[in-house]
């Protein structure tokens, strides 16, 4: 007997039943590698939006088209029998009227979060909470038409500077998106509304604020030159800051090569000499108070840092140097964490992620929670990009495959399970109405044609009302 087929007898009689929560790259990448290495499964995945693909919808830069090449490989995945999608379909504990992990539990042999990372980690400073600071997340959300963001409101007509706290990808993305010039963005799938608001903006000047060195920025080099290229957009930043660093830190920048490239961009800066906007990159600062005038922004306070310690792990020390900065609008970009969704799940609060082992949910005591997992940002910290995603969640796909082949505990405790089927009731009373994936592809086709009437690749409904108008 091979140990594919041993695997098949002492797991469960019928198909291995799993629930995926959440649709993001991480959920669909970990289905396609079961799909592929485990022939006798059945997934069930559950979204609480109608529409699935998580970040790859509501997080790429609308100017990125490229990046949501993947939905085609997420596709293929929903085109398999043994794949089934539930949009519209809440889950745990944050949700009035959702479904709870405990019948989840009950209805399938395994299940897999993925939910990703839904909250901002906060800067905990004075007038944070003042009108014109927003999350990267909010505002990101807001133009890439999430449901829950398409309210959002900033001063951009109202001010000519704006700062963003943070220095990664999402922060470039989000300075790219101010400075563009709207035709560009007409192009794009960005919401009409968000073109609207953007073309009444009078933001003229982009400050990206980190509170390390040039070394240390967490952007890539993609990102950067396009930064660079943008039309009529100068570049500023403490250049003999920027040569000094790049000078003393040779010896670790040599033995990297994408850091070498992206320091190199950086020291050449914007071929732009005279534009009318600009961005700066501003190293070594640590805002601690948003400056307000009654409930508005009307500026920023940063401390002045220096850099200690061996250039791996550089660390920002304050200085009791401070200064000021005019500005309308803030920004801030340091990072999301996740959040739990049922009191039960072991839950790492300071981390923002479950504890787990290769993808396997673990408690406190490091004991393995039988047929419980974890992939994406809620497994390992919100970082990197779809394709760390992509490697993640193969990690947890073959985890789960090892214990099945094993012959490890899973939740059905030798009985079979039914899967989503056995949640039809529940759905039912809550007034829950779940989304199939051919439901999504009929909303899709109807944002390609309104897209396609304005010059767009798409037209995103940004209500779900909207969403479920269509079928």
């Amino acid at each position: 007997m091979s140990i594919i087929s041993r695997g098949l007898t002492t797991a469960i009689s019928g198909p291995f039943r799993l629930a995926i929560v959440g649709s993001g790259p991480a959920g669909f990448y970990t289905a396609h590698r079961l799909l592929k290495e485990w022939p006798n499964i059945q997934i069930d995945m559950l979204d609480a939006l109608p529409v699935p693909h998580g970040l790859v919808r509501f997080g790429v830069a609308p100017d990125h088209p490229e990046v949501k090449n993947v939905m085609t490989t997420f596709d293929k995945v929903a085109e398999d029998d043994r794949f089934r999608f539930f949009g519209n379909v809440p889950i745990g504990a944050n949700f009035s009227q959702g479904l709870s992990l405990e019948e989840l539990k009950q209805n399938f042999d395994a299940v897999l979060l993925s939910y990703g990372a839904s909250e901002d980690r906060k800067m905990g400073i004075p007038g944070e909470d003042a009108y014109g600071v927003e999350s990267a997340r909010n505002f990101v959300g807001w133009y890439n038409g999430h449901p829950s963001y398409r309210g959002l409101q900033l001063p951009l007509d109202n001010t000519d500077t704006a700062v963003v706290v943070g220095q990664g990808n999402v922060a470039l993305d989000i300075a790219r998106i101010l400075l563009s010039p709207i035709d560009t963005l007409r192009k794009t799938d960005i919401t009409e509304y968000a073109l609207e608001a953007l073309s009444k903006s009078r933001i003229k000047h982009v400050h990206v604020v980190g509170r390390r060195g040039p070394i240390q920025v967490s952007f890539t080099s993609k990102e950067l030159r396009e930064q660079m290229a943008l039309p009529n957009v100068e570049f500023h930043a403490d250049m003999d800051l920027i040569k000094k660093e790049i000078a003393d830190s040779q010896s670790f920048i040599s033995k990297n090569r994408p850091l070498k490239r992206l320091m190199g961009l950086l020291e050449k800066g914007s071929p732009t000499v005279h534009g009318d906007k600009s961005w700066t990159c501003k190293f070594l600062r640590s805002p601690v108070e948003i400056l307000t005038e009654g409930q508005n922004v009307k500026g920023i306070k940063y401390e002045v840092n220096r850099l200690e310690g061996p250039l791996e792990q550089r660390k920002a020390i304050g200085t009791g140097e401070y200064e000021t900065q005019n500005c309308g609008v803030v920004l801030t970009s340091i990072g999301y964490r996740s959040v739990s969704i049922d009191g039960s799940l072991p839950f790492d609060e300071r981390q923002g992620r479950i504890p787990n082992r290769f993808g396997k949910i673990v408690k406190d005591n490091d004991e393995e929670m039988a047929g419980m997992y974890t992939a994406g940002w809620l497994k390992r910290g919100p970082t990197g990009v779809i394709v760390s995603t992509m490697s993640d969640a193969y990690e947890t796909a073959d985890t789960i495959v090892y214990d099945l082949k094993n012959g490890k505990e899973m939740l059905n405790h030798g009985e079979p399970k039914p899967g989503a089927d056995g949640l039809k009731n529940a759905m039912e009373q809550r007034k829950i109405r779940p989304v199939t994936y051919r439901d999504w592809k009929k909303i899709e086709a109807a944002e390609f044609a309104i897209g396609e009437k304005i010059g767009k690749p798409r037209e995103k409904f940004s209500r779900i009302q909207d969403m479920l108008a269509v079928l």
